[in-house]
């Protein structure tokens, strides 16, 4: 496997990104931005000469390419990912740190907030808000990495590894099921005659939209327990219990009883791209993170300060 140690530094706390050219024989010969406004149109050939003539877009060595370079099959490409500052959102809640110490750092994630860059989103994520934190600057902000998921919609408690030594050791840690517990709370419809506790099993797979899941036939793969909290009217406070962590498994099982979570902008239905609400955030919050820690076997419990 070749290095992939990366020849330029964190930027404004965003890490550069890698391309490994493809063993594709129509590109052989031809200028390597022929194939970058191939693989990436929506830059548009004028922004590819435009970075390329930056300096900013390298090889392994960390050699400036140029509009001239030609392309060079296996041959590793260093880039930033851009976003326009004007089309990034910027998402109006701020993150609490909850606790620092050598090995973990846990924060308090608000609502609409993405973890990692992605689609729209490069700065307004919670681990360049980190990466760029004063509080943070005495440790290595570069090694900062997420030990879970967490989706954007939801809220709530969430771990973070800044020590490279003990990062995969936190990171099994959430692979074996029996040594994490996760509580969340969510509100959502009452219904009347819903027998709960209740104990929801299905299958679920990549939905027909990449950023979706669905149930399926087949052996179960996703197991959650739903408990009720309190009523308020035609609305409840429910307690949910994640037994395994597949994508968007509380929000299809609690649609699954009935009781789809308030403000859902995906299930039962998917809202347009960029219509976020900040008046109606999902009504989903990480409310407890409770571990036994695996560097000193202590049993260790997080809880988010936030209410929904």
């Amino acid at each position: 496997m070749k290095n992939r140690t990366a020849p330029l530094p964190v930027s404004d706390g965003i890490k550069p990104s890698y391309l490994v050219l493809p063993h594709d024989k129509q590109f052989y010969g031809l200028p390597l931005l022929h194939f970058l406004c191939i693989r990436f149109p929506f830059v548009g050939e004028a922004g590819w000469r435009a970075r390329l003539n930056s300096g900013f877009v390298v090889g392994q060595n960390g050699a400036p390419l140029s509009e001239h370079t030609l392309f060079a099959a296996g041959e590793t490409v260093w880039y930033y990912r851009e976003t326009s500052r004007d089309s990034e959102p910027h998402i109006p809640f701020d993150e609490k740190i909850l606790h620092i110490d050598k090995h973990l750092i846990v924060v308090d994630k608000p609502h609409f907030l993405p973890v990692i860059p992605s689609g729209r989103f490069l700065r307004e994520t919670l681990l360049t808000r980190l990466r760029l934190n004063p509080a943070l600057q005495h440790l290595d902000t570069e090694a900062i990495s997420p030990v879970h998921r967490l989706d954007k919609d939801t809220a709530g408690v969430m771990l973070f590894s800044h020590n490279p030594e003990s990062r995969r050791d936190y990171q099994m840690m959430f692979q074996n099921k029996e040594t994490v517990c996760k509580t969340y709370e969510a509100l959502a419809p009452y219904r009347a005659g819903l027998q709960l506790p209740a104990k929801i099993q299905s299958r679920l797979v990549r939905g027909e939209k990449f950023f979706l899941s669905q149930e399926s036939e087949g052996e179960a793969n996703a197991f959650t327990t739903v408990e009720l909290i309190e009523t308020n009217g035609g609305t409840a406070r429910y307690r949910l219990f994640p037994h395994t962590g597949k994508k968007h498994q509380l929000r299809i099982h609690m649609m699954k009883l009935g009781i789809p979570i308030l403000n859902d902008p995906l299930y039962p239905t998917v809202s347009e791209a960029g219509a976020e609400d900040y008046e109606k955030p999902l009504k989903l919050l990480a409310k407890k993170i409770e571990f036994t820690d695996p560097i000193s076997g202590e049993t260790r419990c997080f809880e988010s300060l936030q209410q929904l």
